[in-house]
């Protein structure tokens, strides 16, 4: 299955997921949906939030121009929130998947969708 194919069909069409994108922790967009724009900086704050889980929780994260606020942030998942709507941030052995959810969808319901998808990648090697 290509990287683009994991955002669309495991992601954004799991109905859970507005936006995604998956990143390589060697920098690099794989894959992301239509109109869902990592920036350099953003790209790196994601990689450096699982390298200081601490400041990324002082800071907060920046996704396609939108800052949220931090919720959670340790070394496998960063979770925010952006009034009703919140980004989750997972990293496997080589990627990090970045998924955004809108309202009404809550983070309880789109949280399981990235995180299993995290799951599985890791479990083949990625």
């Amino acid at each position: 299955m290509s990287w683009q194919a994991y955002v669309d069909t495991n992601l954004v069409g799991s109905g859970k997921v507005a936006k995604a994108a998956i990143i390589g922790q060697a920098g690099g967009v794989w894959a992301a949906s239509a109109g869902f724009t990592l920036s350099p900086e953003e790209q790196a704050a994601v990689l450096k939030a699982f390298d200081d889980p601490t400041a990324v929780q002082a800071s907060g994260i920046r996704a396609a121009g939108d800052k949220y606020f931090t919720l959670q942030a340790n070394e496998r998942s960063v979770y925010g929130k952006k009034q009703a709507d919140g980004v989750i941030l997972v990293k496997t052995k080589q990627a990090i998947l970045v998924a955004v959810y809108q309202a009404p969808i809550q983070a309880p319901e789109a949280t399981p969708v990235v995180e299993n998808l995290a799951d599985y990648l890791i479990g083949v090697g990625y």
